[in-house]
């Protein structure tokens, strides 16, 4: 009886019973969204007895799962080119929006302190600088003790949304990186050691004294990390918190005409958080009974949960937005 009640209220990764299948959906990829996607679907069973089974295992993940059919839908936050999406027969619309922060676990150093210009963020990703104490550091951060420490750099060690979005955020902030490294969902990292997932990179951090790593800000208020102060496009400071989140997302220009592609880091705007990104969910195009169960779930995510999204660290979509992402729905299920 115990293991009937866990089972119809707990929201994991694991495999749920054969039992369940037939009013279940199973989703799997992206890390980024993954505590808001839980938190929804543990409402949505509690209000309408309808199970969402999703697997946080990276976009690389969700991507290759849902082109298998292996999940009703996958989860990225590299948005899919409408060519890529019409050579998988897939189909894509974003569910919220969320930043990347840059943490670090240096104890003299609190949070909202630390200062890293964008180029500076770079070179310590591409090896080139690798002292907290570095005069390209110490530079902006007058008045900081600058531990004499060699910085650990963390990055992702799976195919990951959070890293091709971190890594465009490191191309269009450094001529350096684009040249030698460029954007991507893995990259050949110059430096540093690999965490599964963003948990696994706040986890790394968490217990690696002068590590430096990047994941999405939820991750940080969950873990009591510590963020960088970063720049905006136009060369601002502007600190990890929600109000400069949302002010670099308000710029998003959606199209149903390129399937909702976009990318959000280094929008204009002097309070605009540098590393803003969307996450998107992919649909099969011929499995249109399973659409209907995912769509349906995410109307009611649209509908009841931007509190919650609010609370975690993430930005809803607007309105608008969403009105429009029905309107591309319809197609789907006509």
């Amino acid at each position: 009886m115990l293991k009937k009640i866990a089972l119809a209220i707990i929201i994991t990764s694991a495999t749920i019973t054969s039992s369940f299948a037939s009013d279940r959906i199973n989703g799997a990829g992206a890390s980024f969204p993954a505590p808001l996607y839980y938190g929804w679907a543990y409402d949505y069973k509690k209000s309408t007895r309808n199970r969402v089974n999703y697997q946080s295992i990276g976009s690389g993940g969700g991507i290759k799962q849902i082109s298998k059919r292996v999940v009703d839908f996958g989860a990225s936050d590299k948005p899919l080119t409408s060519n890529n999406l019409s050579d998988a027969k897939l189909l894509q619309f974003p569910a919220v929006i969320g930043s990347i922060v840059l943490v670090f676990n240096v104890d003299s150093i609190a949070d909202e302190t630390l200062k890293l210009s964008n180029e500076v963020v770079a070179d310590i990703y591409a090896g080139k600088i690798t002292k907290w104490n570095d005069p390209k550091i110490a530079a902006n951060n007058k008045g900081l003790k600058l531990p004499n420490k060699k910085i650990v750099v963390v990055h992702r060690s799976d195919g990951s949304g959070t890293t091709y979005n971190f890594t465009y955020y490191l191309s269009g902030s450094s001529k350096n990186w684009k040249e030698s490294f460029g954007t991507g969902k893995a990259v050949d990292w110059a430096t540093g050691i690999g965490g599964k997932g963003n948990e696994g990179v706040a986890n790394l951090v968490k217990q690696t004294p002068y590590s430096i790593g990047y994941v999405e800000n939820a991750y940080k208020e969950k873990n009591h990390l510590s963020a960088a102060v970063l720049k905006t496009a136009s060369g601002k400071w502007v600190a990890a918190k929600d109000e400069n989140f949302q002010a670099a997302a308000k710029y998003a220009k959606w199209s149903i005409e390129n399937d909702f592609y976009a990318m959000l880091s280094l929008q204009s705007g002097d309070t605009s958080y540098p590393i803003v990104a969307a996450t998107f969910i992919l649909l099969p195009k011929e499995k249109l009974k399973s659409n209907k169960k995912v769509i349906k779930f995410y109307e009611y995510a649209f509908e009841n949960g931007d509190k919650q999204a609010i609370k975690l660290g993430y930005i809803p979509l607007p309105e608008v937005t969403k009105n429009m992402i029905r309107k591309y729905w319809t197609s789907i299920v006509k």
